[in-house]
């Protein structure tokens, strides 16, 4: 994973422009405040068809990080394995660098 990236996201999250856990997550896509969500690479199968479903229906953007959920919490101070962005600047600037 690359480690800038995670420094980025550590970033974004003290901004306070990053949501994190499933449920809020997907509350944040339905309510279309979410601009880019992205899981962990061991995201569970059962959560990630629920953050699918809701993306998909709202077009937004969901990418699959080259980290384990182990290494997000890591980077973000906060046990996680689904995060999104709410801020546009932010979203543009993760999506280059993934």
């Amino acid at each position: 994973m690359n480690d800038r990236l995670l420094s980025f996201l550590g970033l974004c999250k003290r901004a306070g422009y990053l949501i994190s856990g499933a449920d809020t997550v997907v509350r944040a896509v339905r309510e279309k405040k979410a601009l880019l969500v992205m899981t962990a690479s061991d995201f569970s199968d059962n959560s990630l068809k629920n953050v699918e479903k809701a993306a998909v229906q709202t077009q937004i953007p969901l990418r699959t990080l080259a980290c384990s959920k182990e290494e997000l919490s890591f980077a973000l101070g906060k046990h996680c394995g689904v995060i999104c962005v709410t801020d546009k600047g932010f979203a543009d600037k993760i999506l280059t660098m993934i």
